[in-house]
């Protein structure tokens, strides 16, 4: 998995009745894009991941914002 800063990683629930989350990667902590990644989730929470195979990377449009 490769991402750069401003991607969003959408991490997918593990069991029935679990949401999927959002975070924004703030920081690239691998090399050449890969993990692990600082990331912000939407409630604001801080954490430091790497990501598992439940996990992808939504591509930043820098026309539009999202």
């Amino acid at each position: 998995m490769q991402a750069s800063v401003g991607e969003r990683l959408l991490v997918h629930g593990r069991v029935v009745g679990q949401h999927d989350r959002v975070a924004e990667i703030i920081e690239v902590l691998g090399g050449e894009g890969g993990p692990p990644y600082r990331v912000r989730f939407e409630d604001g929470h801080e954490t430091v991941m790497s990501p598992g195979p439940d996990t992808v990377v939504q591509p930043f449009h820098a026309e539009t914002g999202d």
